[in-house]
């Protein structure tokens, strides 16, 4: 009961409208399913490239999922789920290392079948005679089982570098600074053993590998308890069709299980990659021998070239790229934007050069393109889902469905058992009607007014007394997205005293 002032006077009372504002919620977390070297095999967040290295390590010989991630971070993502297939679930174990100084010294990983104890001397070189030097030199002997094997000086004989830049040639060893103050090198030695190779890619791989177990938390079944993903990839599955350990018909089976995901969580996106060295008439029959008609999916092509360090030039599936781009754009425009007309950044080449005419053939398929553009680098050409119904064959019209559905869902829950009346379905109206507004007001709708580009119906035509005794609450929601101007024409016409530009 409200307790009554005890003196005259005026005074003010909070008073609760029974209704919270809506937020929208994230669109831009990527789950990617696929091979690792080490880590856990249920769903793990990772929000940087450097977790995700010390939780499931860096990449290795034949494994695409480093790749995805790492152009996932570089492409403007931020936080992503990894779910690793195959192996046995280990937890990650830290690289062999060691101090000189503030130096951090760690052994690189030996090729495969080989193995052994890695060594480092650091010994002071003497000064030739009638030198003078105002500083010491030392000599840094790397060691294998005992043997020196190579041998560096430092500081370097260009007087320039730190000792991570002295050994940077060096095949066993690798040197990070470890200290805000470089300390000084000594004379010492230090032991350090080598660690394992990675692990081989299996080779034979099964469906159920990638497709896993809702209840074990495997493969992107597992991902059926995050909520915060909005967009799948699984760039090793195409990786192992590469190298023939998977048929196609296990990829399409995959694939379209994948999309079966998608279609039953209603909150997220298949990134599907092509495989590679399709020309665009064979890749218009394997997207016809998929048989895949569905708004939660999209399709890239070709696979982009990517620099490794060890390797150089490498050939990979573009949908870790994707899903940055994905994310960027979200964060800059906002995800009624369609995520095309963007750059890929770490993509140096593209595996095939698709010409327009190639392209018509196979946008209408719904297959999007990355194309080289001249003087605008590498870009996403393409903003399709694989939808034949043109209501949903824009992606981005898809996701701002799929970020409404679930901003509203997620910021109406206080409705649930309150009195179900007038009262309750004009808050319920309000509070909808405003974050629409929001999002009209942010480009997301179209139309020039809110009427325009929204409605909201609660009351008593869409809660009669049959549904109330029901228990249900019954609210309508008509929005018009806004789409793509997917082709630009400029008409030209000649005109007595010359001539005349006209846009459409």
């Amino acid at each position: 009961m409200r307790k009554l002032p005890s003196s005259p006077g005026v005074y003010v009372e909070a008073a609760d409208s029974g209704s919270r504002p809506i937020e929208g919620v994230g669109t831009a977390v990527a789950a990617f399913v696929g091979f690792a070297s080490q880590g856990p095999n249920e769903p793990t967040l990772v929000t940087s490239w450097s977790q995700y290295t010390g939780l499931f390590g860096a990449s290795f010989a034949g494994g695409l999922l480093a790749h995805a991630v790492y152009g996932f971070f570089l492409n403007g993502g931020s936080a992503c789920y990894v779910v690793r297939v195959g192996g046995e679930g280990t937890a990650p174990t830290p690289a062999p290392e060691a101090m000189l100084g503030s130096f951090r010294i760690v052994a690189k990983e030996l090729p495969e079948g080989e193995s052994g104890e890695i060594g480092v001397e650091v010994s002071e070189l003497p000064q030739a005679e009638g030198e003078e030097s105002p500083e010491e030199r030392f000599a840094i002997r790397v060691k294998r089982d005992g043997k020196v094997e190579e041998t560096f000086e430092f500081p370097p004989k260009s007087g320039k570098g730190t000792l991570a830049t002295a050994v940077r040639q060096s095949k066993l060893i690798k040197v990070e600074e470890a200290g805000a103050e470089l300390a000084k090198v000594k004379p010492q030695s230090v032991t350090l053993k080598a660690p394992p190779p990675p692990p081989a890619l299996p080779a034979q791989v099964t469906p159920d590998m990638y497709i896993g177990d809702e209840v074990k938390r495997t493969g992107f079944s597992g991902l059926a308890e995050v909520d915060a993903v909005t967009m799948v990839a699984m760039p090793d599955l195409l990786g192992a069709y590469e190298r023939r350990a998977i048929t196609a018909d296990e990829v399409k089976h995959v694939q379209g299980q994948l999309i079966a995901h998608c279609e039953d969580m209603k909150d997220r996106m298949a990134i599907l990659d092509a495989p590679p060295g399709l020309t665009a008439d064979d890749l218009r029959k394997w997207h016809e021998g998929l048989g895949l008609n569905s708004m939660w999916a999209t399709l890239y092509h070709p696979w982009i070239k990517v620099f490794e360090p060890q390797n150089g030039m490498r050939l990979i599936p573009p949908s870790g790229h994707i899903a940055g781009v994905w994310a960027r754009s979200d964060a800059t425009r906002g995800v009624h934007k369609a995520p095309a007309n963007e750059v890929i950044h770490g993509a140096i080449a593209l595996e095939s050069q698709l010409t327009p005419a190639e392209q018509d053939m196979i946008n209408p398929k719904g297959i999007n393109c990355i194309r080289v553009m001249p003087g605008r680098g590498i870009r996403v050409w393409g903003a399709r889902t694989l939808a034949d119904d043109k209501q949903w064959q824009y992606l981005n019209v898809r996701r701002l469905f799929n970020y409404l559905q679930e901003s509203i869902l997620e910021g109406t829950q206080w409705v649930v058992f309150e009195p179900n009346d007038d009262a309750l379905w004009a808050r319920i109206r309000r509070t909808i009607a405003a974050f629409l507004v929001m999002e009209w007001r942010r480009g997301a709708l179209f139309g020039l007014t809110p009427e325009e580009a929204f409605y909201v119906k609660c009351d008593r035509d869409t809660n009669p007394a049959e549904s109330i005794d029901q228990g249900l609450v019954v609210c309508e929601i008509g929005v018009a997205p806004v789409k793509p101007a997917e082709f630009v024409i400029f008409r030209l016409a000649q005109m007595a005293s010359g001539t005349s530009l006209v846009s459409e």
